[in-house]
């Protein structure tokens, strides 16, 4: 699972890890979370390499909302989640992720 989600009893947030598999990652030296959340800012949000090769970024985002995000590899490449809760057409021609909270 790519978007994995922590709801807190009470409150209204929610911590969402996001994380983008080695297969996804490919040879990129850095990847960053990007999306509705940080104002699409691609230095923002750093995903921390994992140990399996893998990329992850947790974040606290407000409950009863749809956030959509993209990761860019080496400041470059744009990848989508794999297991998004679904995509949305975007401005440029292709699709960016989205995760309901």
């Amino acid at each position: 699972m790519s978007l994995r989600r922590q709801y807190r009893k009470t409150g209204t947030t929610c911590t969402v890890t996001f994380t983008l598999p080695k297969a996804g990652a490919g040879k990129a030296t850095s990847v960053h979370l990007v999306g509705d959340f940080n104002g699409w800012d691609k230095t923002a949000t750093p995903m921390k390499k994992q140990k399996n090769g893998s990329f992850a970024a947790s974040l606290s985002l407000e409950r009863g909302r749809e956030y959509q995000f993209r990761y860019l590899l080496d400041g470059e490449r744009w990848e989508n989640d794999w297991q998004p809760d679904k995509y949305l057409r975007n401005a440029f021609g292709s699709d960016n992720s989205v995760v309901v909270v």
